[in-house]
């Protein structure tokens, strides 16, 4: 009798912990929006890992709890239309997830616009408005639909400039001014024809935007991810390539199956000469896509293939395996109509090296005028590849000048 007064004692104490520490109704009385509602912080918490984690069935399963329970609230919905997102990012070529992430996205914007007209609070909804339209130019700029894309980011800079200048309410709004200040100058440097566009938007700052992206990064929650997602990226194109491994380091740890961030901690690894760790992580990445893991296929592929390739040639002289992983690294890039892509034309300079090593010269040249044919003029693959066939041609005059001799 004492064992049983005891275990009913021990559990109704349990249920009223449990209760003081997250009484949902209290939360949800408590606070005027979700983005600063801890208590769907924890019950979401779990669902978002497992979404960048590319775990998205367990991720759904928890996304569409948390629509249930605030229907009414734009946040699930676009918590899923993120899910479908992320399921484009290894690939963005990959067009099989383009209308489900659009229609989450425009339902997002829906309920986004009744919570904007029917509440007081204009921060939150302003800010599910600014991503969702957000989201939407991203998808339509990739699919080339600058039309669509030029109306979707122009609604999400209306929305982003409500959004701008109060973080102070929620770490998630720095994000919006991140990632303005930093693509409004990057966007006229590196494509001048769209200046002419941007000459009735403020001006950027792209010192300012990283600052505040990586601000973002380190205080927010829900947009915390996204934040790093664009600082690998942002780094690298910056040539602050330590800053880009030790960012890709960290989020490769925290979610093993993300195969975008498993493929920068591979390149940068590469890039800083780690080449222990980037050769470890470059067959991970092999090994997850020869059994199609969830987001690993040929762009992860062509990447871990190349980095095997040049380690073995250059520093193991390994020549068989070289030859395997270049020769797989052109296949991934055929697969995924990237042969104007980097590592295809490095690829087949070191194919046709080992052919010419070979003497196998008939070969070796008909790598280098794939080279020659698919790569720009002013690259230096082109200017390798071009080089070599008139070595070769020389050496060929030279070699009939002497047998007539």
């Amino acid at each position: 009798m004492k064992k049983f007064v005891l275990t009913v004692w021990l559990m109704s104490m349990a249920s009223l912990a449990q209760a003081q520490l997250y009484d949902p109704s209290a939360f949800d009385k408590k606070y005027d929006g979700l983005l600063k509602h801890p208590g769907v912080q924890i019950e979401s918490a779990e669902a978002i890992n497992q979404m960048y984690n590319y775990k998205f069935y367990e991720a759904d399963k928890e996304f569409r709890w948390l629509r249930l329970r605030y229907p009414k609230h734009p946040m699930p919905t676009f918590l899923m239309g993120l899910a479908e997102w992320w399921k484009i990012v290894p690939n963005t070529d990959v067009t099989d997830y383009d209308d489900q992430c659009l229609m989450y996205m425009d339902s997002t914007i829906t309920l986004a616009e009744e919570l904007y007209d029917n509440s007081e609070n204009k921060l939150e909804p302003a800010f599910f408005l600014a991503a969702a339209y957000a989201f939407k130019s991203r998808l339509y700029s990739e699919r080339k639909k600058w039309t669509k894309a030029t109306f979707a980011g122009k609604n999400a800079l209306k929305y982003f400039e409500k959004c701008k200048g109060n973080a102070d309410f929620s770490p998630e709004l720095l994000f919006g001014d991140g990632m303005y200040n930093y693509y409004a100058q990057w966007i006229p440097e590196n494509y001048p024809l769209l200046k002419p566009i941007l000459i009735f938007f403020p001006k950027g700052n792209k010192a300012n935007g990283i600052k505040e992206l990586e601000k973002t990064a380190n205080t927010a929650f829900y947009t915390r991810v996204e934040a790093r997602y664009f600082l690998v990226q942002i780094y690298s194109m910056e040539n602050q390539y330590d800053k880009a491994y030790q960012m890709s380091k960290y989020m490769a740890e925290q979610y093993p199956d993300n195969p975008f961030f498993e493929r920068y901690f591979a390149r940068s690894a590469f890039v800083t000469g780690r080449l222990n760790e980037a050769e470890r992580i470059s067959k991970d990445i092999l090994e997850k896509v020869s059994r199609t893991q969830s987001g690993y296929e040929g762009v992860s592929g062509r990447t871990a293939a190349y980095i095997l390739a040049y380690v073995n040639s250059v520093f193991y002289n390994n020549v068989a395996e070289a030859k395997k992983y270049y020769q797989q690294s052109v296949d991934f890039s055929k697969q995924t109509n990237s042969t104007t892509s980097g590592y295809y034309l490095s690829s087949l300079i070191g194919l046709a090296k080992i052919a010419n090593g070979e003497k196998n010269y008939d070969l070796a040249q008909t790598y280098f005028n794939e080279v020659l044919d698919k790569a720009e003029r002013k690259s230096s693959q082109y200017k390798e590849a071009k080089k070599a066939l008139d070595d070769a041609k020389k050496a060929r005059r030279e070699e009939r000048r002497k047998r007539k001799e």
